[in-house]
């Protein structure tokens, strides 16, 4: 099929991928009377009097925002906000359709971070969460940590943390099949944006100690000399033994390569340079680091991308509903790396031991286990940490 054509021809003729719909009656006068004047007064002086009631009278507690610029848009890059509208449209729709979490697109017309904080800040009141979405790094990193010092609700940065709960939740059943444990391998990041700097926090976070992160400039080391504010933080905490180089170079005898980057930066002489049964996670889409089928040839144990057309697909799908859901259900004050480690641990123990193999290490974005189980463990972990309300 001819995907571009197909969806020019669908998204014409649906004129959008979400809508507005009223569980109210509005057949006669009673029913206009209950659902508005007069009678809407009496839900409206109970929230004045107590604005957390805003969950129990209105939609808000099922309510999510997701924000864009437009300038990271889908490997677009910076197209506009106009122009990611249907990207958002889209996100929206898979909220519902996988998470029955309702959500509405915020697409703002600013590159500008304290007028997009200002202005999501301001429009808080009406949402139980904020999802960020395709943002340009290092933006979105300083947008996410304002809304996160001034809201009570949930903000999460999807192509930060949710492709990091799946790339983590992936690498936990890589490891368990290989016999590796993270605390003691040795891993190499390539591309310090938006993805790779969070799947390197959260996997520290769960133990790794031993993590290289490259980018343009090369490994990022402490001390490194032409980095932004949002690498040096990142090569303060991470290289313990300073290495310097190339990906060529400081992927030599690493047992993890996890790739949020470029088309074809990965070569199979550098998988051959590995260690043994090396786990490769190319996720640069729609074109990968290396391909699978490249990276299988060259030795490479088990193999992830960001591509539907291969096993081991590394999809954000497969976690921001379910964390939306969970965090919702429990009225969080926010996602914390606690929540997102939970989510990673019950995306990966859906996977049985007897049917994980090398090409089934993470489940199907179809399988609907996974939102509720993913949100079990969200709110339980939400709960545990002491930032659920309910």
């Amino acid at each position: 099929m001819d995907y571009a054509a197909k969806a020019l021809e669908m998204h014409e003729k649906w004129q959008g991928k979400i809508r507005v719909e009223t569980p109210c009656p509005l057949e006669n006068k009673d029913d206009l009377s209950i659902a508005y004047t007069p009678g809407v007064a009496a839900p409206c002086l109970e929230i004045a009097k107590d604005k957390e009631l805003s969950y129990t009278y209105t939609r808000r507690g099922n309510l999510v925002a997701v924000v864009t610029d437009g300038t990271a848009v889908l490997g677009l890059g910076d197209i506009g906000p106009e122009a990611g509208m249907p990207v958002m449209e889209g996100k929206c729709a898979l909220f519902k359709a996988f998470a029955g979490v309702d959500a509405f697109p915020l697409c703002i017309r600013s590159k500008d971070v304290d007028e997009i904080t200002r202005t999501v800040e301001l429009l808080a009141g009406s949402f139980g969460g904020i999802n960020l979405e395709d943002i340009a790094a290092p933006r979105c990193f300083e947008i996410e940590k304002k809304l996160k010092e001034r809201l009570d609700i949930p903000v999460f940065h999807d192509d930060q943390h949710g492709t990091a709960v799946v790339t983590v939740s992936a690498m936990i059943n890589a490891l368990r099949l290989t016999g590796k444990k993270l605390e003691e391998v040795s891993a190499v990041v390539n591309g310090a944006g938006a993805a790779g700097t969070a799947c390197t926090r959260l996997l520290m976070a769960l133990g790794l100690k031993n993590v290289v992160v490259c980018d343009k400039i090369g490994a990022l080391y402490q001390g490194m000399e032409g980095v932004t504010p949002a690498q040096a933080e990142l090569a303060a905490v991470t290289n313990p033994q300073k290495k310097k180089g190339t990906l060529a170079d400081v992927i030599q005898g690493a047992d993890v390569f996890m790739g949020f980057s470029a088309p074809g930066c990965l070569t199979k002489d550098m998988v051959r340079s590995m260690a043994k049964d090396p786990i490769v996670f190319a996720c640069a889409n729609p074109t990968p680091e290396i391909f699978p089928e490249e990276a299988l040839e060259a030795g490479a144990r088990v193999v992830g991308s960001g591509r539907s057309d291969y096993p081991n697909q590394i999809n954000n799908v497969l976690a921001f509903p379910g964390i939306f859901r969970g965090a919702l259900d429990v009225r969080a004050r926010e996602i914390n790396d606690e929540m997102k480690v939970a989510a990673a641990r019950a995306l990966a123990d859906l996977i049985a031991p007897e049917d994980l193999r090398e090409d089934n290490i993470i489940p199907s974005a179809f399988n609907k286990a996974v939102a509720p189980a993913v949100a079990a463990a969200v709110a339980q972990a939400a709960r545990e940490t002491g930032v659920a309300r309910c």
